[in-house]
């Protein structure tokens, strides 16, 4: 049995069961009233419904439903394959998004007012709104830009043929992308048997992405080529011989910076601890290999050309490097990937854990976003 979450009042913990195979445990808040308008918070990695609590009371008392759940993969969901030689297809894009609307109609309404989508919950955010904008009215990306569905395949003599990654490799200080290092079998154990403990594993990869981390100043790279993307912090571009344990155990911050560390005190970093510990990482990794595999790319090429066709809006921390890992501008990319956007926002003193770092600039952006779409 897992141990209760301490939870601010206001905020419940509930299962909403037979959800596309999963019983779905969800955070809510402003459930008191009925009809009122919903708010989906969708997490990212590695992260938890547990992510959005600084948020979800102010949002409620905007007058909204707020729901948040452990996504696929995450936390007290069940229903989810944890093996790496599992159902990887259950995790794909599309049928996250099938997770999204079953939750929507479970919860017994039809439309959801603002999604809001952080980190891996951005793209999954991106595709409700791009396949089922009936559904889902507005979106708030977060963090991780969207650049539209891929392309359809060219001829086979045109195709490009990806040698970065052994263009990485080669380097003299040899590198690897997170997201192929997050692909391996290797990586689970890596993160959740490591030395230092989950619980130390969690506060020194949180804090080398937050804005505690004064080396966090992100700028464009110039070309998707080993030498752009070693510019990038470890925690994207690793160093090769390195797992991600080993990778942020030296940028561990002291007892006396822990401490002082108000947007995620030990107590709170604790509600991840336990449920890592309990449940390893394999579920959030397998999105991961959905993307890197391209297994499953045929079937999102079907929307190419499409644009997100709702208003929309991006948030993140100015000291987040989550918006540049791609070279070029991030505003211009989803400018072209979302007919109707509404703003780019970068808010000081946050990294890449926005809306824990910064919940009052984050609650203020996303009202000010969701109001001007009633």
């Amino acid at each position: 049995m897992s141990p209760e979450i301490n939870l601010p009042a206001g905020i419940r913990s509930r299962f909403v069961p037979e959800i596309n195979g999963l019983d779905v445990h969800v955070l809510e808040a402003g459930f008191e009233a009925p009809g009122r308008p919903l708010i989906l918070l969708l997490h990212g990695f590695p992260e938890l419904a547990y992510s959005w609590r600084k948020v979800m009371l102010p949002l409620a008392a905007a007058g909204y439903h707020v729901v948040a759940p452990d996504q696929r993969g995450y936390g007290r969901t069940t229903g989810w394959d944890n093996r790496y030689d599992g159902d990887l297809s259950s995790f794909r894009l599309l049928n996250l998004v099938r997770d999204a609307v079953g939750l929507v109609a479970a919860l017994g309404g039809k439309s959801v007012d603002t999604l809001v989508g952080h980190d891996f919950g951005s793209p999954v955010a991106a595709w409700c709104a791009l396949v089922r904008p009936d559904i889902f009215r507005s979106v708030a990306l977060m963090s991780a830009p969207f650049a539209g569905p891929p392309p359809l395949p060219p001829l086979p003599s045109r195709r490009f043929v990806d040698r970065v990654h052994d263009d990485l490799a080669a380097l003299p200080r040899p590198r690897k992308h997170y997201q192929w290092y997050y692909s391996t079998r290797e990586a689970d154990a890596n993160m959740h048997r490591c030395p230092q403990g989950v619980h130390d594993f969690l506060r020194a990869y949180y804090h080398h992405k937050s804005a505690d981390w004064k080396e966090n100043r992100p700028f464009m790279l110039t070309a998707w080529s080993a030498a752009e993307l070693a510019k990038l912090p470890t925690y994207y571009v690793m160093d090769l011989a390195k797992g991600m344990a080993e990778t942020v155990a030296p940028e561990m911050p002291s007892a006396a910076a822990t401490a002082a560390c108000k947007w995620l005190p030990d107590d709170e970093l604790r509600v991840y601890s336990t449920e890592y510990e309990r449940t390893g990482f394999q579920g959030g990794l397998q999105w991961y290999r959905c993307g890197t595999t391209g297994a499953f790319n045929a079937e999102l090429e079907m929307f190419a050309g499409r644009k997100i066709d709702v208003p929309s809006c991006f948030i993140s921390g100015k000291s987040d490097w989550g918006p540049y890992q791609r070279p070029g501008d991030p505003e211009k990319t989803l400018r072209n990937a979302c007919s109707q956007f509404r703003g780019f926002h970068l808010v000081e003193g946050a990294g890449h854990w926005v809306q824990q770092e910064q919940p009052g600039e984050t609650v203020r952006l996303l009202l000010d976003f969701a109001k001007n779409q009633r």
